[in-house]
């Protein structure tokens, strides 16, 4: 397992729509389980390709240990609203209350090219529209209240002025950019 650099907000890749997967081979599956490694390196729920600067459409998950992968994923139908705390591995340190659909109803394909098509609620719809927002190149910050955008952006500042959102030289690892 190869971890990747997770880019942290203010990297240009984070706000680009990534483009559809068109081919699953090899290679494409090492990078989803070098992806399942930096996720859990990091640690998180869900990682988008677009976090480690790969513009495809897709992303990792694992939540109630239920690893996974969806590929070209939409979301077909959106029911409710919820709040609940969110966070992300590319805005390191920051939760903030989110409101959301509350469920979806999203399809997409596996790894081996079967069709998914999943009625999602709770934490799970979470991570998806989570995940799908990061392939959309929408960032967290797009659902915040100015009063959680201000604090982020202090917050982003602090860790700024410490090193981290910035690439380290290739020798330095992931584990190096981790916010406890």
């Amino acid at each position: 397992m190869a971890p990747h650099l997770i880019r942290i907000i203010g990297d240009p890749v984070l706000t680009q729509r990534a483009t559809e997967v068109t081919n699953v081979d090899g290679a494409f599956a090492k990078l989803v389980q070098d992806m399942f490694g930096t996720m859990y390196e990091a640690p998180g729920v869900g990682l988008a390709a677009p976090q480690i600067g790969v513009q495809k459409r897709f992303f990792v998950f694992d939540y109630d240990d239920e690893p996974g992968v969806i590929i070209n994923p939409v979301i077909v139908e959106s029911r409710g609203e919820a709040e609940f705390s969110e966070g992300c591995l590319s805005i390191p340190g920051l939760h903030f209350d989110i409101v959301r659909p509350a469920e979806i109803h999203v399809k997409g394909y596996d790894l081996d090219g079967n069709e998914l098509d999943l009625e999602l609620d709770d934490f799970a719809s979470r991570v998806f529209q989570h995940e799908i927002d990061h392939l959309e190149g929408i960032l967290m910050e797009k659902h915040l209240t100015a009063e959680q955008l201000a604090e982020a952006r202090s917050t982003l500042r602090e860790l700024r002025a410490r090193g981290v959102g910035q690439l380290p030289e290739p020798e330095v690892g992931l584990g190096r950019l981790r916010i406890l």
